[in-house]
């Protein structure tokens, strides 16, 4: 009996699926005994440029990766999606929804070869791009394009979408060493990818297809053209409107590659040779304030001496957070040894750390703001200090003594509170001063005649807005936390009464006003310039001098790094914090009001009843009388101003030039004047108790 025709094809039909099954499952145990075997070399993503990052996770600096190239990590969160909707869009519309290789786009570019004799398109998924750049190879080859639909399905099989995505925008080439979309957005845009125009986000979508050809810096016309094709495929794919293609293709493309960021260079070197190769580095600093404080820094060497360098501290005093740290007029400034971080260089301070004498004495009560001290010349076992203008003021206030940074009252002071009672303070505060090799401590480290560095001398100062406790400054870059200060430097109260008397110096000539508490400090030998000032939070540190200590002719705290220092809290872009209250106890009272024993000074030689000779009358020491002076020409096409000195007189003292008295009387006895016109004039200066001193001059403008 035979059977129906119809059964056999039947069975064979039947027995050609099981075959298909079993060879289907056999294929896929082999391809899944091959993916085990050979997995997609993944972990070459994970060599990626180090970054050193601000407080708020922006790009401070960044290092190449192995090979050279700028390789940044970037997340999906991290892109503006419309770029990311757009890419897909272009290059793999199907990306959601295939599993690494998609036979709709294979099947198109075949067809497209075979209608042109040349490849139109290449049929690759986002995916196999991925493979390709995992694993890369210059062959072009059907064996290629076959191994890299493998590596596509391996990655499928091992990654999110998410995750493919993230890889291939941090692995794209971008032209040159440039890869992935953020070092291409840096380097064209100058900006991170999370928002970007149309016409930028069609640039990023069309450079990896042909990343050299295409580069904007080398070949812009070609780079225009390959970004209107991306619009133009969005047009009329009905993604994006024509009128913003239009507007978008009319935008040109970058002409240059900007550098990558660039900033704290000194400290993001240390973090990184601190902590090793171990991802991103966060540090304290704010990316917005550094980088106005570099812009400072190069404004100002160009208005520096020759080899002349500075540096800049900026601390949250409430926290020991380092805000800001500019090392130098720039890292690669050879010719100032930029590469030196002189905020970590030990040098002399001055007369900075004179706040910490006067906050000793104020403890001891040895003192008050209205006490009268002598400026006059003295004599401490062979030591004769001298004031920065080699000229004295007799008898004065100790805020006059502090405001003017006089150097007798601050080693008399010195004196009485011992020399290593104000070390062992300034110990509490985390900073050991450096002292000259041989014997103990002396009266001349209260005017410079130790070492201390700019981040240690503005640790000493966060005291003035802790009530008297300095916080250890942190940036970030140590691994560990740095210790805390149980012991205060100085007692609230003198504290305060210190930062009272210097909230009252006057600001550097042309400098803004603002309200804070500053202090200089010149070294011996014009080698260093500090100017370091708060208010009642931040606390900010300048210095300026030559990396190798070599002396600077007219460099000081007051004309050099004064100005600085003001134009710094202005760039900061911080809001000013009010000063504290006085604390409870204090009483501020006029002289008259003060016990007879705080009413004037008395040095441990002299007897209890001494009293102060009369004051000698003021006298105009320069321009001596007769003189004729020539003037240079000033801005605005005035003469330069004429700088008057003085010697005795009590101040404040007003200068009458020609019969008209200038508005504002000053304590200082250099004052500038500026002649309305050249021609014989007549200066007198008046001091408080009426007493005056005239000279006739003949004023040259040539």
């Amino acid at each position: 009996m035979t059977r129906p025709r119809g059964v056999k094809v039947l069975r064979l039909f039947g027995l050609g699926a099981a075959v298909c099954v079993v060879a289907s499952g056999l294929a896929l145990f082999a391809f899944d005994r091959a993916d085990k075997a050979y997995p997609p070399p993944l972990e070459a993503a994970n060599e990626v440029s180090r970054e050193v990052l601000d407080r708020d996770g922006g790009l401070l600096r960044a290092y190449t990766a192995a090979g050279g190239v700028w390789r940044l990590p970037v997340q999906l969160d991290e892109v503006d999606p419309d770029y990311i909707n757009m890419l897909i869009a272009y290059e793999d519309r199907r990306f959601r929804s295939h599993h690494g290789v998609d036979p709709v786009a294979l099947l198109r570019a075949a067809l497209q070869f075979a209608g042109n004799g040349r490849i139109v398109s290449g049929g690759s998924t986002i995916t196999m791009q991925l493979a390709r750049l995992i694993e890369p190879r210059t062959e072009r080859s059907l064996t290629a394009k076959l191994r890299q639909m493998a590596r596509a399905l391996q990655i499928e099989r091992r990654l999110s979408k998410d995750q493919i995505l993230s890889l291939y925008l941090t692995l794209a080439p971008y032209g040159g060493n440039l890869e992935g979309v953020r070092a291409a957005s840096l380097a064209w845009f100058g900006r991170e990818p999370r928002k970007l125009t149309l016409s930028q986000s069609a640039l990023l979508v069309a450079l990896p297809q042909s990343p050299e050809s295409r580069r904007p810096d080398r070949h812009q016309a070609q780079a225009r053209l390959a970004r209107d094709r991306v619009l133009g495929r969005m047009r009329n794919a009905g993604l994006i409107p024509a009128s913003e293609i239009a507007r978008a293709a009319a935008t040109s493309v970058p002409s240059r590659r900007l550098a990558m960021p660039d900033l704290a260079a000194h400290l993001a070197d240390l973090a990184i040779g601190i902590q090793g190769e171990t991802g991103p580095v966060r540090l304290t600093l704010d990316g917005g304030i550094q980088h106005r404080l570099e812009q400072l820094a190069r404004e100002t060497a160009a208005r520096l001496g020759p080899k002349q360098s500075l540096a800049m501290v900026l601390a949250d005093g409430r926290t020991g957070e380092i805000l800001a740290s500019v090392g130098s007029t720039g890292h690669l400034d050879t010719a100032r040894s930029g590469a030196i971080d002189m905020t970590r260089a030990v040098r002399s301070p001055g007369s900075a750390l004179k706040p910490f004498i006067y906050g000793l004495a104020f403890e001891d009560a040895l003192i008050a703001a209205e006490t009268l001290i002598d400026d006059r010349p003295a004599d401490f076992s062979g030591y004769r200090p001298r004031n920065f203008d080699r000229d004295y003021m007799g008898e004065v206030s100790i805020r006059e003594a502090l405001q003017f940074s006089l150097n007798v009252p601050a080693v008399r002071l010195l004196e009485a509170v011992g020399p290593q009672r104000l070390l062992a303070r300034l110990k509490r505060g985390g900073v050991d001063l450096q002292l000259p090799p041989g014997g103990p401590p002396g009266l001349a480290i209260g005017l410079g005649g130790a070492g201390i560095s700019l981040r240690g001398l503005v640790q000493l100062y966060t005291a003035f807005v802790n009530g008297g406790t300095a916080r250890h400054l942190r940036d970030g870059a140590e691994t560990e936390p740095g210790p805390g200060f149980e012991h205060p430097v100085i007692d609230r109260q003198a504290g305060w009464r210190v930062g009272r008397i210097l909230t009252g110096v006057e600001a550097p000539q042309g400098a803004p006003r603002l309200a804070i508490a500053y202090k200089t400090g010149t070294s011996y030998g014009y080698r260093d310039a500090w100017a370091i000032g708060f208010d009642g939070r931040y606390v900010l540190g300048v210095w300026v001098g030559r990396p190798d200590a070599s002396p600077v002719p007219g460099l000081s705290g007051i004309t050099t790094a004064a100005p600085l220092l003001f134009e710094a809290f202005v760039r900061s872009g911080l809001d000013r914090v009010d000063f504290p209250p006085a604390p409870q106890g204090v009483v501020e009272r006029s002289r008259n009001a003060l016990p007879f024993a705080l009413r004037k000074y008395k040095s441990r030689d002299e007897p209890a009843n001494a009293v102060a000779g009369a004051s000698l009358p003021p006298r105009i020491v320069y321009p001596p009388q007769g003189a004729r002076v020539a003037l240079g020409a000033g801005g605005e096409g005035r003469m330069m101003p004429l700088v008057i000195k003085l010697q005795g007189g009590v101040a404040p003292y007003r200068l009458i030039a020609n019969g008209q008295p200038l508005p504002k009387p000053t304590r200082r006895r250099v004052m500038n004047w500026n002649p309305d016109s050249e021609g014989a004039s007549t200066l007198t200066v008046m001091d408080a108790e009426g007493r005056a001193a005239s000279v006739s001059v003949f004023i040259d403008a040539n």
